[in-house]
């Protein structure tokens, strides 16, 4: 059977929300790392790595790399609750380990399950680049992501991101570009937020992967653009 969570995971987590302190977590943190919450990650990031041999094999690693941090860096932030409310994963491709670029994001918080795909957080050098792939005078580079994008099976399963975009155009490229709706973009991808519940079914595995499969092609596309300003960044 495929891993899926326990209710008592989402139980934790929704704990972890109302109770963020040391005090709380402390007492509790063997049903964080090894009962229900950590060590169920794991073994469910190692099932997505054989999903992503179909699709993505670039894009498996090992599950320790994988896996985020519990704790939060609060260093300079002015909240500083010490712990994240939600257990996440990042498939970045191999490659681009240290700079972002596009990859595949899991995470189940108290609330929801989220499902993602795509460049989320590209450096400055990346989101140029991306810009140029998508501006330069091939226009199928704009038009192939836009056609992914628009995928009817893809868009009946997931959402475009749609926060953080520029008002105007970017420094250096033209309001008059038909690739002007991409190029307002900060980020690029797409998104499911399902109910925090699907993490304790058995269909978990399957609901990750069939989005992760529909997303791929527009993870591929976002990294060989990030990849034709630095092909050295990418093996």
């Amino acid at each position: 059977m495929a891993t899926h969570f326990s209710p008592e995971a989402l139980k934790f987590l929704r704990g972890l929300a109302r109770h963020n302190d040391r005090a709380w977590f402390e007492p509790r943190k063997a049903v964080y790392e090894e009962r229900e919450v950590k060590a169920p990650m794991l073994a469910l990031i190692e099932e997505v790595n054989e999903a992503l041999a179909g699709f993505a094999p670039e894009h498996i690693r090992p599950a320790a790399k994988c896996i985020f941090r519990i704790y939060r860096d609060t260093r300079f932030s002015s909240d500083k609750r010490p712990y994240k409310s939600h257990i996440a994963a990042w498939w970045v491709r191999a490659g681009m380990e240290k700079t972002s670029g596009a990859g595949f994001y899991f995470h189940v918080g108290p609330k929801e399950t989220v499902i993602a795909a795509g460049a989320y957080m590209p450096t400055a050098e990346q989101r140029l680049a991306i810009r140029r792939y998508l501006a330069g005078p091939a226009a199928a580079h704009y038009a192939e992501l836009r056609a992914l994008l628009d995928n009817r099976r893809l868009r009946a399963a997931m959402d475009q991101f749609e926060g953080n975009r520029l008002t105007r155009p970017p420094r250096g490229f033209s309001a008059d570009s038909p690739a002007l709706d991409l190029l307002l973009c900060r980020q690029w991808g797409v998104s499911a937020t399902l109910p925090a519940e699907l993490a304790t079914r058995p269909e978990l595995l399957r609901e990750i992967a069939s989005r992760f499969a529909l997303a791929a092609p527009i993870v591929h596309l976002l990294n060989r653009a990030i990849a034709s300003a630095r092909p050295d960044r990418v093996a």
